[in-house]
């Protein structure tokens, strides 16, 4: 069994740093595309990609949903050492998600304007909108394959591969960005379907592997089996919130910002959004990286095993967010003029003062996601869908609804700290009580 190695302490270490890798390699899909369009368009075609980014984050959560739930459940039968049923979970994953995919894409194609109004595409930018999001919704089935075949695959044991097939797919995209935004002078559409294609690739890498010989987790038959099915929405709910919330995030600022600020504020934000979905996406690939190993050792009933996991993602934790903080800290200006030119002072001047108040949020978000993974692991998904849904929605709404009353546009920047401290609070609220009860100590001999 691939999930049970020499150590716990190396195999966790072993599943979360090619978890984390591929998390990366995801946010860098859109960060690569917004570095082209910036350099080979222009900066109003830049906060189109931004203002796009929730409908590929919703894409991925829609993914996430099932694929964490699923993983969830095959690594408990694993566990228990019901190999073929394991199977069946993951055939009819697949299933559900191709359907799902077909329908999302025709609806996309058929009211693309009317998305892109509710996104918040203005006057200056529509077009730009309208191109970057038809280009790349003819492909929406292939990331919401790809992100789920990416987390199962961890699951049957192989995290490096999983590390491997994300990294070749990202070194393509830039590439195609290259060859398309740069060289073929396609604009924001050539962008779009750089990310495409890449993905087209990613599908079939993916299937080479769970098609070939290597591996526990294969295709077989099944049937529809809806208890099942409900089972692993409710475990994949809290993940796929998670998944969710960097997109809703972007959302509900891209109209405060609209509302407060200005189109230039966009921009600010369009940078900061990059480095916060990074940051946001190390955490999630701590979560996701132990999530298997605490639910085998869960099938197994070893909850000292457990408990030692969940120590060690705390720590993955502290050390992560420190290091975000530090090098956003210290690295802002050169971040910032990565997609700014240096003609615009005032505006380079503004984002790094406005990014380095977004960044004290990095200290916190780490403790609500990978905390509310370990109960998704342990089947308590109420507690996880409760700290996901207070902190990728309920409480950024209040803050920012808090924030921009008291301090107007400049609120806007200080409500993701405000936002991680009331969701920390309510963590800690589930979490403590759940500590006291939970026999994570070793068995007596």
């Amino acid at each position: 069994m691939k999930l049970e190695g020499k150590s716990l302490k190396g195999d966790f270490f072993r599943f979360i740093i090619p978890s984390v890798a591929a998390q990366w390699v995801f946010s860098l899909y859109t960060m690569v595309d917004g570095l082209f369009v910036a350099r080979g368009v222009s900066e109003i075609a830049l906060t189109a990609v931004n203002i796009s980014m929730p409908y590929i984050m919703a894409l991925y959560a829609v993914s996430i949903l099932f694929a964490v739930g699923t993983s969830t459940v095959v690594a408990i039968m694993l566990g228990e050492k019901k190999g073929k049923k394991a199977n069946e979970v993951f055939s009819q994953n697949i299933f559900l998600l191709t359907v799902f995919s077909i329908v999302i894409t025709v609806l996309v194609m058929l009211n693309l304007r009317p998305i892109a109004l509710f996104l918040g595409a203005t006057d200056v930018n529509m077009e730009y909108v309208l191109d970057y999001l038809g280009a790349i919704a003819p492909f929406s089935g292939l990331f919401i394959l790809s992100y789920s075949f990416e987390t199962i695959i961890k699951t049957d044991g192989y995290p490096k591969m999983a590390t491997f097939i994300v990294t070749a797919g990202s070194l393509l995209n830039v590439v195609l960005d290259y060859l398309m935004v740069m060289r073929l002078h396609m604009g924001i559409r050539g962008a779009a379907l750089a990310t495409g294609v890449s993905h087209v690739a990613l599908i079939a890498m993916y299937l080479f592997h769970f098609c070939g010989k290597n591996g526990v987790i294969k295709f077989t038959r099944f049937h529809l089996d809806i208890p099942l099915i409900w089972r692993e929405i409710k475990n994949g709910i809290p993940s796929g919130i998670t998944e969710l919330s960097p997109g809703l995030i972007i959302f509900l600022f891209n109209q405060a910002i609209i509302h407060f600020l200005n189109e230039n504020a966009l921009v600010s934000y369009t940078i900061i959004s990059y480095v916060n979905s990074l940051a946001v996406m190390t955490m999630v690939g701590i979560a996701q990286g132990y999530q298997p190993l605490i639910s085998y050792y869960y099938g197994k009933k070893h909850m000292h095993k457990c408990g030692r996991l969940f120590r060690y993602g705390i720590l993955a934790v502290v050390v992560s967010s420190l290091a975000f903080t530090i090098v956003c800290m210290t690295g802002t200006e050169h971040i910032v003029r990565l997609f700014i030119s240096s003609a615009n002072s005032g505006l380079i001047s503004y984002s790094v003062r406005v990014f380095r108040i977004f960044t004290l949020s990095f200290l916190l978000a780490g403790y609500n996601v990978v905390i509310g993974a370990y109960f998704t692991a342990v089947e308590r998904p109420a507690a996880a869908t409760l700290i996901s849904l207070a902190r990728g929605m309920v409480m950024l709404a209040l803050s920012l609804l808090l924030m921009t009353w008291l301090l107007g546009g400049a609120g806007i920047w200080w409500s993701p700290l405000v936002s991680e401290i009331l969701s920390l609070l309510l963590t800690l609220a589930l979490l403590i009580p759940y500590l006291r009860s939970c026999p994570f100590s070793p068995p007596s001999p």
